[in-house]
């Protein structure tokens, strides 16, 4: 009972450990840690034991270099030593249906939102994995951006979608050191019954930790023209609008 206990904390403390790691040692992750990896990912929740996900796991450089630049410029993605892209993917299912020979009906909205959450879990499944093996992490969500480029280089079919891409590799000292960042109070996240809108006053609580030396509309107001209102936002949106079509609503 003892030591079940003691692997129930290690757990809890390596969620609570791990964070986002942007700089890499020059090392190979080995083969059996890369497979171990996978395997946490394949053993995630997934609706229906469906798994509604592909991993494109990206070993040429050329590609990886590729996905840095259309990922904002973002050279360390092709400096890791591991690249997986999580895909929600409604096409083999259906090409599955077309197999046994029924005319099944195009994915929707709903089966893209299953498999977003579905690519989504295993890739957290997979980074808890990685964190464990003493392997770091990093979420890459510009793979929802420049949807022509992305769709041509990974090859995706017209059912399919990038949900989640990560990054690996042995963090360096650095990466080790760094603080993570703190979370929001956990009553500004956690809602008993149903949707709370929060106050004014909440709303500075729930980032007070975060502020530094700034005032709180100093602060937000940066975030916002840096985030929410920047260039690679409208892209990320143009682009998701552009994979949605594929799931629209259709007549009959």
């Amino acid at each position: 009972m003892g030591e079940e206990r003691q692997s129930v904390h290690a757990i809890f403390d390596e969620l609570v450990a791990r964070k986002s790691v942007r700089a890499f040692e020059d090392r190979e992750i080995p083969k059996d840690v890369r497979s171990r990896i996978l395997e946490a990912a394949f053993q995630a929740p997934t609706a229906g034991n469906q798994q509604l996900y592909s991993i494109i796991d990206v070993h040429d450089q050329q590609v990886r270099e590729r996905l840095a630049e259309l990922c904002d410029h973002q050279p360390f993605i092709a400096k890791a030593k591991m690249v997986l892209v999580f895909v929600a993917d409604c096409e083999k299912w259906h090409a599955a249906y077309e197999e046994a020979g029924i005319d099944a009906r195009p994915a929707g909205p709903g089966d893209l939102l299953l498999s977003f959450a579905d690519a989504a879990i295993a890739a957290q499944n997979a980074v808890v994995a990685a964190w464990a093996e003493g392997v770091g992490s990093c979420y890459i969500g510009d793979v929802l951006e420049r949807y022509e480029a992305m769709r041509e280089l990974l090859r995706l079919p017209c059912q399919a979608m990038p949900a989640v891409m990560l990054v690996f590799g042995y963090p360096t000292e650095q990466q080790k050191r760094r603080p993570k960042p703190l979370r929001m109070p956990s009553d500004c996240v956690v809602m008993r019954d149903a949707y709370q809108p929060l106050s004014g006053e909440k709303l500075r609580e729930m980032l007070a930790s975060r502020l530094g030396t700034k005032g709180f509309e100093e602060w937000v107001r940066a975030f916002h023209d840096r985030k929410y209102a920047s260039a690679f936002a409208a892209e990320m949106n143009r682009s998701a609008a552009c994979y949605l079509e594929a799931f629209g609503e259709r007549e009959g």
